[in-house]
């Protein structure tokens, strides 16, 4: 029975199973097609979820890493640029206290062309003066007050003074006032800068200003980053240390004839010869009109030359932590100053801790009264 079945077509045996009763029925492939094409879609959809869900980490991560750099570059395009001048160049962390232009930066400093603006004065008469107007170091270093003395010129008999303690106090007594006045000078520029940066306009003459601060520290691109890590005080102690060690506490042929404090070079320009020098050698040492100018050139030296730009870094780093000034750290990151380098600064190191000059860091310095500055 079962042979005989298999050998009929499709159609005889679907007449047999309607003769019997059965209803037959043609399945349609369309329906099929149907449920397999829900399963297909649904599949698609599920893989295309996966893979957004599976991405979505890496998508955020990276957009994120792109508004961070967004917003490092807003710091210092808007915030300090735009302020205060309009189309300059952006500033990048890398790029902060980077290049000089050396054409301005002596413009301000008074060089020795001739003779001497001031007068020398005696030491026994400067000795005599402070007397009278009671400034004296002990006092100093109670009131944290300076008397307002500026001194023009080293007095000759300074290498005559036999006992070493009153040598080193009357050079402290000449130089100090001097350090303080050119750290106010500092001061009151760096208070004007961030007045200027507050504000959302500028007026043409802060703009001037500015740009002549600009040429004044030998900014290129006029990076405001830069101008703020440059216009900056030297500690006293460290500044009144490398005055010693330069002159010998005053008694040097550089500092009575130059009014030099700080034995600065220079391959042009007026300056001294050092005696027994190569005739190849060209260098001189500077010299000064009056010894402020001293001070103020060996400001401009560490606040520029690119020998100190790890000096200043440390500096602005004191700043941003509101610490003030470390001049034994500072000292640290002068070993360029001097041939002898690293003991360079444990020499100055040691002329702060041994003289107690951290005592001068936080001392004022009184307004100049016309009176006085004409007495010297």
């Amino acid at each position: 029975m079962v042979n005989m079945y298999k050998s009929m077509s499709t159609n005889q045996l679907k007449k047999i199973l309607i003769k019997k009763g059965f209803k037959v029925y043609k399945l349609k492939n369309k329906s099929l097609y149907k449920d397999y094409k829900s399963l297909i879609f649904t599949s698609v959809v599920s893989l295309v979820l996966i893979s957004i869900f599976f991405s979505l980490p890496l998508s955020s991560k990276l957009i994120v890493d792109k508004f961070e750099k967004s917003a490092v570059v807003e710091n210092y395009s808007k915030k300090y640029l735009e302020k205060v001048l309009s189309g300059e160049t952006l500033i990048t962390e890398n790029s902060v206290d980077d290049g000089l232009d050396p054409r301005h930066l002596v413009e301000d400093i008074e060089f020795k062309k001739g003779p001497s603006k001031s007068v020398r004065i005696e030491a026994s008469t400067l000795n005599q003066m402070f007397l009278d107007k009671n400034y004296t170091l002990e006092v100093v270093r109670i009131e944290n007050i300076v008397k307002p003395f500026e001194v023009g010129m080293l007095p000759v008999e300074l290498k005559q003074i036999q006992s070493t303690k009153a040598r080193k106090e009357l050079f402290i007594k000449i130089v100090l006032p001097l350090i303080l006045s050119e750290n106010n000078r500092i001061r009151r520029d760096r208070s004007t800068l961030f007045k200027i940066l507050n504000k959302n306009i500028n007026s043409k003459a802060e703009k001037n200003w500015l740009n002549n601060k600009f040429k004044q520290y030998g900014v290129v691109n006029k990076d405001v980053s830069t101008l703020k890590v440059r216009m900056d005080e030297i500690p006293v102690s460290l500044a009144i240390a490398q005055a010693a060690k330069e002159t010998g506490w005053g008694t040097s042929r550089f500092a009575i004839e130059g009014n030099a404090l700080f034995g600065q070079w220079t391959y042009s320009g007026e300056g001294i010869k050092p005696a027994g020098s190569d005739k190849n050698d060209k260098h001189k040492v500077m010299a000064f009109s009056v010894l402020k100018a001293s001070v103020r050139a060996y400001q401009r030296n560490l606040n520029t030359h690119s020998s100190y730009k790890e000096f200043r870094k440390v500096r602005a780093i004191q700043r941003d932590n509101d610490e003030p000034l470390n001049s034994l750290e500072l000292a640290n990151f002068l070993n360029s100053y001097a041939e002898t380098g690293e003991e360079y600064t444990k020499t100055l190191k040691k002329i702060i801790v041994q003289n107690n000059l951290k005592d001068f860091d936080k001392a004022k310095i009184l307004p100049l009264s016309k009176n006085l500055k004409e007495n010297i």
